[in-house]
């Protein structure tokens, strides 16, 4: 079990996490962005008017996307229990 090993689990972590927060980030990017353009034309510079909206599409992202996510992250971390007897030789 060389150095490898442990890279390959970082890599496969780290796109794990990728594709979990990509659902939830890339609505709330998109919001910031319109609700950022629609600030700037009308010269409305209230905060509460860029988070209330933000809040609410990450809230619907995490209700449609949750279930998919948390599958995802389980089946990560069930792969990850059963590699713990490959750890111990």
């Amino acid at each position: 079990m060389g150095p490898d090993y442990f890279v390959g689990i970082a890599q496969q972590a780290l796109w794990i996490l990728a594709l979990a927060c990509a659902p939830v980030l890339i609505p709330a990017l998109a919001a910031g962005v319109v609700l950022g353009m629609i600030q700037a034309a009308t010269s409305i510079n209230e905060q509460t008017l860029s988070f209330v909206p933000k809040l609410i599409i990450v809230g619907i992202a995490l209700a449609i996307f949750g279930g998919s996510i948390l599958l995802l992250i389980a089946d990560f971390t069930r792969e990850m229990f059963a590699r713990i007897p490959d750890l111990m030789q």
